[in-house]
């Protein structure tokens, strides 16, 4: 053997490498580093884990600059591939700089004699580890862990002691290693293999420090390499990728990694040893070198050679006085391997083949580690003085001490008791309650409600008990350790929590785990013995117990935080003082909700419970709406069975902390917010991406059912809530693919049916060839032959006629299947994740990503709704059957308010159209009226309401989903725009019809007028010279007048009073005589047949054959049994046939437009007519014969109501009409124009007057007509009950009952609704009227008159000049007058006909008008009131009827079971009826077979019960849950299950329980029993309900 050296030389320790003097220079190769990488500011604004998190792209590229190199490496380090510490710029014209260690060329390293790569100019190539290093020195403390977790998940080497370069002091970053933990196998003394898993910062170990003196051409950290891991670069070296001698930021420091055996023969090292590595000159970081020096277990030397010059002589001699191993490795020397005594080696490394080196080297650390039993603990480093240790820092020292103080209430208790005594609140209560709330959703029994109230007290004690508890001082003291700290603090406090508890349960828990695995394996193999069924129960009941154990001291943030939640949700639910806890209870949602901005993971789903804690997670929710307002997210959600690598997945994707680690590490389902960059959001239409990591699926802990029900429940849950979802199938086995997949297939098919659309993405992991393409399409063709088997038995369950998996959903087995290598590249616990997994998995983001930019997602309230839509429908036992989409009911609704507001415009413009062109029909200006120029008219506000539309479904946040009703909306303006032109058309077309008739009658009361006008003037002027007697003029006008009015009665006689109740009673004298003279006095009085209880007293049955009479025994016999003769389909029937008869008979009486034709006793007869006619043919086909008392009540109901109406526009018709009442109205008009002439009046001026005179009635009709329309647009704007859709309309009329307490309105409301509606319209324009009529009505008609006197003065001047320019006379003036002001007033020439205007001068004709017509604009003026509003408006012009014509155009029918309206704003919509909430089926005469007792059952609650009905008393029964089944008008109704309170219907049940009673002459009693909790609601809450539930 060959001696190296020799031991003797020179005593003195030699001095240490003299300092430079470039010290600035360094300081400027920082300054210059931190410039190029773009972190010039970040070493005091640190860069945040939040931003580095953030999605900045849709794909990785290369860094072409060197400002990209931070962003590259961060991204590629969170996503676990080991390849970003070889990030380097991609030069042009070179290979691809991203190919493995391997692959490249071997170069020169650190500090030693070799050139550098020059990149352009004179500018060095930067160092991979100065990337890492900046990052790390430019990080705070959060991003500082998650670099260094990440570096260990890579297994690479962690920095342990960095000199700050900003500083220069030593820091120990302790803090960054509390969420590394380390999984090794040893074997012991006695051969026993033991597994052990401990957080780094606390394992016990060896450690071996690596230190150099002086240059060498060997590296260090290579050889290092080859003794951990020969196949991977632990330490980065001079032959890495990118390594270049221009490194700022490596010299000093300390990295260490361990080596953890595996326990197989294959293990280097037979336990856990720690390596350190100190780069640089250990001469020149002598601080690092006495600290690693002094806690090594063994030091490896690295020099040169021992020759003269060797300066570090000194410090080479203590290493071989100390009492620790020592290998010194001579790089310049080839000597053998020489044991020197004492633990001390030396090795000659010149010329020696690095694998037998590396073998010799490992071997020797072996032997000496066997003898030296000096043991290594990472956080004693914080112990040596001169180093910053991270955890001194203000904030996370005050976070640590938070923590200590919390878990210092722990002490002396055993883990297994800890949870059930400081977090009370989620024990067994909490599980109770779930259990029952599930039960609340399958109602049993005969009582439905009574049943669900019994629930609902049980639930409401439990909470009381959880309040009872009181809260622990451990949960008083955190929460109030979150209110009080600052951000920063807060999360360092929740992370030290995070490490303390699992310090505190860690060790339990190894050993449960242990047992665990053992008794499994033992209950496995008990499985497959048959005879062993005793021992394999007794076993099977350990396993469990051993579970339970685990979940007792399994303890985490976690579960504080639904601790939390359950607090809330206890003493939300019950009516306790607030100031017993000593905290605001409402600020708890708040703390959870920013936890959840700053990037902490929140529990979805109570994975022990199986619950979702809905309350909690809404509140949560609320928040963050309040604090991010409402923006939207893209949900990502996960599945797969468990162990699958779900949560590795997300983490590598976007960076996550999820839990990983084997067996059931995710319980429940977590979600997390991603934030989307700001230049991302451009491409993408989201501010954040929502990630739901949820529990593994087939979870062997549970029993064969219960893992069935509750991986449907999860699978259906988070397929429904994701925007995509992603199915993870592990390995290549065919049963557990198949398992998986028809799970998934029937979650898919649910949505579908729900008219949900998710997409999907199906990840295969664990490929082991993933590079061969031909194995691939057969994999691919494989899972779609699988799917298309699932989706046929999953159809089959699901009752759906899907027969391939692309009948459920958009599937591209192509693009949507991705396959995945295996994780690790080798075998663990030191293999590095595999960076083609790594590869997959950006590829997969990038996917995601490129699905994500066409989704617009969903708002956080639309999330917060489906959430709550999902888990109510998922509660009850049939999801489809159960869901209720909130979301798309509150976008319909929406839709439903714009549709409104379109169809106001439309409605509104066409109004004043018509009214236009009525005006002109009446003054003979047009003849004809096409449908085209009604469509040229309505151009503009149709044009308008198309843009309308278009915005509203191209850029409503909603857009995607109300895409689904574009097309059906887009038709029904049309449809609607159709029906307005007709209707206008029709009415129109009346004008000019009646406008004929009327000539006769209006050219007589021209007569009389013209002729009063010119006999008055004759009479004027014979008494000329006496008219300064005023006296003797009033005599003689007194006689002139009287003589004329019995010339007019004598000429034309008046118009009488009319009586159509006489009128009718006449008409049906002759017609039914034979009618008993008693029903006749009894049908004299009013009689309401829409609010009749019952009508079996107006039918009677058929009598046509033998069967018919013996079937009617058996009907009379059941009529006595049940106190009725109709059947409950009979009963609505006859309701909607009296319905429909009295909304038809209210369009007769319109159209017969009395107050300008006048009455006639044929108008009776054709009403009378109508009815026979549908009593008649509704009668065929029924069974039974309506009674003639039936058509003399419903004949005698209609008039009666008609009543007012007739009264009223005859009355009109009288004013107009009658010679003698018009003209006596007229008289002060005449005697004034008479005097005017006795006083020497010129004719123009008596004509001009008599004009004005005629201006009057059509002013007056003007401006009455244009306020109705102006004040049922203020009234569609400002009056609430009817600024919205139909449904907020329904609402007011809800509240203003329930203020009225009038149970017979109640009955209107409920029999005949739309009758309903139309009076409580009438009643609030009425009260509008009479409230606002100084500040709202009278100035818009005084605001509408005034442009009206001045377009009429216009119009004169204008005919005047017009007609002088050509000499024509005042006929011409007429003309050209009344042709101007044609379409505003109903005036013409034939109103001044057999007037003599032969002296007229109308140069003077102007004047006179002007002067005139100021006096009659202030007569109609002062004649505005409250009482003419209505007087002077026809029927169909008020503005009650234009608001009634614009709201009741809609659906109207009614719900089978509790006759609740449809809501729907659309008279022939499309799909089902639906109501916001449906009510009390006795309040619609519902009640239980065979008894007297009124049905006490709710819809919606009914639906979710086991019970059935009898839709027809004689016929089969149905299951509520099958209702649909019942019949065509069951069919149409989509009643899905609801268990809210409802108090408003509960309270009028309580409140007119004896009317009802009456009312249906039944009961409730027995199975319609109240529930005592109804009787609890008052009228307020009953009122303040309706905002909640419309």
């Amino acid at each position: 053997m060959k001696m190296c050296c020799s031991q003797k030389g020179d005593e003195t320790a030699p001095s240490p490498m003299p300092e430079t003097n470039e010290d600035q220079s360094l300081a400027q190769e920082l300054k210059d580093l931190l410039n190029r990488l773009a972190l010039t500011n970040m070493q005091y604004n640190k860069l945040k884990t939040t931003d580095i998190l953030a999605i900045t792209s849709f794909q990785y590229l290369e860094p072409q600059k060197e400002t990209e190199l931070v962003n590259s490496f961060l991204q590629k380090l969170l996503n676990m591939d080991y390849r970003a510490r070889y990030t380097v710029i991609k030069q042009e014209g070179k290979e691809d700089d991203q190919k493995t260690p391997a692959s490249k060329k071997e170069g020169e390293e650190e500090g030693a004699n070799y050139n550098p790569t020059v990149i352009s100019g004179n500018h060095y190539s930067t160092h991979p580890m100065d990337v890492q290093m900046a990052v790390f020195h430019c990080a705070d403390g959060f991003l500082k862990q998650l670099m260094v977790t990440k570096l260990s998940q890579c297994q690479y080497a962690l920095p342990l002691l960095v000199p700050d370069p900003f500083t220069q002091h030593i820091e120990f970053p302790l803090w960054t290693f509390q969420q590394i933990s380390k999984t090794w196998k040893a074997t012991d003394e006695m051969g026993q293999t033991c597994c052990h898993f401990q957080p780094v910062y606390k394992a016990e170990s060896p450690m071996v420090a690596f230190f150099r003196f002086g240059s060498l051409s060997t590296s260090k950290s290579q050889l290092m390499n080859s003794l951990i891991n020969e196949k991977h670069n632990t330490f980065f070296h001079r032959n890495c990728p990118g390594s270049s001698r221009t490194r700022v930021l490596m010299d000093g420091v300390v990295e260490i990694a361990w080596y953890c055996p595996s326990g197989t023969n294959t293990d280097t090292f037979s336990d856990c040893v720690a390596f350190c590595n100190l780069h640089g000159d250990a001469g020149a970081n002598e601080e690092q070198y006495e600290i690693l020096t002094n806690m090594a277990s063994m030091n490896v030397l690295f020099l040169p050679d021992f020759g003269q010059k060797n300066h570090y002589k000194g410090l080479v001699r203590s290493l071989f006085k100390s009492p620790q191993a020592l290998i010194c490795l001579l790089t310049e020397n080839d000597c053998d391997k020489t044991k020197l005594g004492g633990g001390k080696y030396i090795i000659g490394l010149l010329n020696k083949n690095q694998s037998d080196v590396s073998n010799q080297i490992r071997e020797t650390i072996k032997v000496s580690l066997s003898v030296q039993k000096k043991t290594f603990i990472l956080e004693d480093v914080a112990q040596h003085t001169g180093i910053r240790v991270d955890g001194d820092d203000p904030e996370c020292k005050k976070g640590k001490e938070a923590a200590l103080q919390m878990m210092g209430l722990f002490a002396g208790m055993e883990p297994s008791t800890v949870k059930e005594a400081n977090l009370p609140y989620q024990g067994n209560l909490w599980v109770e309650w779930c259990k029952i709330n599930k039960k609340l959703h399958h109602l049993e029994g005969e009582n439905l409600e009574e049943d669900k109230s019994t629930k609902l007290k049980l639930m409401r004690n439990i909470r009381e008990k959880q309040v009872a508890q009181g809260l622990s001082e451990f949960m008083i003291m955190f929460i109030e350790k979150l209110k009080s700290q600052r951000d920063h603090e807060k999360r360092y406090f929740l992370k030290w929590m995070q490490n303390l508890l699992d310090d505190f349960t860690s060790d339990k828990l190894r050993g449960l785990h242990k047992e665990y695995d053992a008794k499994w394996n033992e209950v496995s193999a008990l499985k497959k013995k048959p005879d062993q069924l005793d021992r394999l129960q007794i076993e099977q009941t350990r396993l469990e117990q051993i579970s339970e154990q685990i979940n007792k001291i399994t303890l985490g943030i976690e579960h504080i935080l639904r601790e939390i939640g359950q607090i809330y949700e206890s003493w939300s639910s019950v009516k306790r003082n607030e100031k017993d806890l000593q905290f605001d209870l409402f600020s708890l949602p708040s703390l959870a909700a920013e936890m959840m901005i700053s990037g902490s993971p929140m529990e979805l789903m109570d994975g022990d419970a199986a619950h979702i804690p809905l309350t909690w997670v809404t509140a949560v929710l609320d928040e963050l709406i309040k604090k991010l307002e409402d923006q939207s997210v893209f949900v990502l959600s996960i599945l797969g069975i468990q162990s699958s690598g779900k949560s590795t997945m997300l983490n590598a994707m976007f960076g996550l902390q999820f839990a990983v680690s084997a067996g059931r590490c995710t319980k429940g389902a977590f979600m997390q917010l991603v934030r989307v960059s700001e230049v991302m959001k451009e491409e993408l239409k989201f501010d954040y991406i929502l990630v739901v990591d949820t529990e593994g699926l087939r979870a062997p802990e549970l029993d064969g059912r219960s893992t069935r029900c509750r991986d449907n429940e999860m699978a259906t849950f988070v397929v429904g809530l994701g925007n995509m979802t992603l199915i993870n199938i592990f390995g290549e086995n065919p049963y557990d693919m198949q398992d998986i997949l028809q799970i998934v297939v029937q979650a898919f098919l649910r949505m579908k049916q729900v008219r949900l659309t998710p997409s999907c993405m199906f990840v295969h992991q664990n490929v082991s060839d993933i590079t061969a393409g031909e194995k691939n399409m057969e994999g691919r063709r494989r899972l779609q032959e699988t799917l298309d088997e699932m989706t046929k038995l999953a159809a089959l369950e699901e009752v759906s006629d899907a027969e391939c998996f692309s009948d459920v959903i958009a599937f591209d087995v192509q693009n949507d299947v991705k396959y995945f290598a295996q994780l690790w590249e080798g075998s663990p616990p030191m293999a590095p994740p595999n960076p083609h997994y790594c590869g997959n998995v950006q590829e997969l983001k990038q996917t995601i990503l490129s699905h994500a930019s066409k989704s617009n997602g969903m708002t956080l309230t639309h999330l917060k709704k489906r959430i709550q839509d999902l888990w109510e429908a998922l509660l009850g036992e049939q999801f489809v059957f159960s869901f209720k989409n909130s979301l798309e009911i509150a976008t319909y609704r929406k839709l439903e308010t714009e549709y409104s507001k379109w169809t106001w415009i439309l409605r509104s413009a066409m109004l004043e159209i018509e009214n236009t062109l009525h005006n002109k029909i009446e003054n003979e200006v047009i003849h004809e009226v096409k449908e085209t120029d009604l469509q040229k008219l309505l151009h503009v506000q149709s044009t308008e309401v198309k843009k309308m539309m278009s915005e509203f479904f191209e850029k409503d946040r909603d857009a995607v989903m109300l895409n689904q009703w574009k097309a059906s909306f887009e038709i029904k303006i049309l449809e609607l725009q159709g029906n307005i032109f007709r209707e206008t058309m029709r009415k129109l077309n009346d004008v000019l019809q009646q406008r004929d008739l009327k000539k006769k009658i209006d050219a007589r009361r021209t007569h009389h007028e013209n002729i009063l006008f010119e006999k008055s003037k004759e009479l004027a002027l014979k008494l000329k010279e006496k008219a300064e007697d005023e006296n003797i003029m009033n005599k003689e006008f007194d006689s002139f007048w009287e003589q004329q009015m019995e010339e007019i009665i004598r000429d034309t006689p008046p118009v009488k009073t009319i009586d159509i109740i006489r009128d009718l009673k006449d008409i049906l004298n002759d017609t039914y005589e034979s009618l008993p003279v008693d029903h006749k006095k009894k049908s004299s009085k009013y009689s309401d047949m829409c609010a009749v209880p019952s009508y079996s007293e107006y039918v009677k049955l058929k009598k046509s054959t033998r069967v018919a009479e013996s079937l009617t025994n058996v009907y009379r016999g059941a009529k006595e049994l049940l106190g009725r003769a109709l059947s409950k389909k009979d009963e609505v029937q006859i309701r909607t046939l009296i319905a429909g008869i009295t909304e038809q008979t209210d369009k007769m009486i319109m159209s017969y437009n009395i107050a300008k034709m006048g009455y006639n006793i044929s108008c009776i007869q054709q009403l009378v007519d109508y009815i026979k006619t549908r009593l008649k043919e509704h009668e065929e086909g029924q069974k039974y014969l309506f009674k003639r008392e039936f058509f003399m009540d419903l004949v005698l109901y209609i008039c009666q109501r008609a009543n007012k109406t007739f009264t009223d526009q005859h009355k009109m018709f009288r004013d107009v009409n009658d010679p003698v009442i018009y003209s006596e109205r007229k008289r002060e008009e005449y005697y004034r124009i008479f005097m005017k002439r006795c006083q020497g009046a010129t004719s123009t001026a008596i004509f001009g007057k008599f004009i004005c005179n005629k201006f009057k009635a059509p002013i007056q009709q003007h401006v009455y007509k244009k306020t109705a329309r102006e004040l049922a647009d203020e009234m569609k704007t400002n009056r609430e009950s009817l600024n919205g859709n139909r449904s907020n309309l329904e609402k007011h009329i809800l509240k203003t009952m329930a203020e009225k307490e009038n149970f017979k309105t109640y009955m209107t409301y409920i029999h005949n609704p739309r009758e309903y509606f139309k009076s409580f319209i009438r009643d609030e324009v009425s009260q509008y009227i009479t409230e606002r009529f100084q500040d709202s009505v009278q100035p818009k008609m005084e605001k509408c008159i005034l442009p009206l006197q001045q377009k009429i003065i216009t119009a004169v001047h204008e005919s005047t000049k017009q007609v002088q320019e050509i000499n024509g006379d005042a006929d011409l003036w007429l003309i050209s007058f009344t042709h101007q002001i044609s379409d505003v007033l109903i005036f013409s020439v034939s109103d001044l006909r057999g007037v003599n205007h032969d002296d007229v001068d109308l140069s003077l004709l102007e004047d006179v008008i002007k002067e005139e017509l100021p006096s009659i604009i202030s007569d109609i003026s002062s004649e505005f009131s409250t009482e003419t509003f209505p007087v002077y408006l026809d029927y169909t012009d008020r503005p009650d009827e234009i608001l009634i014509d614009h709201f009741c155009q809609c659906c109207w029918v009614q719900c089978p079971f509790c006759a609740a309206i449809c809501t729907n704003t659309m008279e022939d919509h499309p799909g089902d009826h639906s109501v916001p909430f449906h009510r009390n089926t006795g309040l619609n005469g519902w009640f239980y077979r065979g008894t007297t007792n009124l049905s006490i059952s709710i819809c919606t609650s009914a639906v979710a019960s086991d019970r059935s009905f009898h839709p027809d008393e004689y016929r089969v029964k149905f299951p509520w849950k099958e209702y649909r089944k019942a019949g065509p008008k069951y069919a149409n109704w989509r009643i899905t299950s609801d268990l809210s309170e409802l108090p408003y219907w509960k309270w009028f049940v309580c409140r007119f329980q004896k009317d009802l009673e009456k009312y249906y002459n039944k009961t409730f009693n027995g199975r319609g029993r109240i529930p005592y909790e109804w009787r609890l609601y008052s009228q307020e809450e009953a009122v303040v309900s309706l905002d909640k539930y419309i």
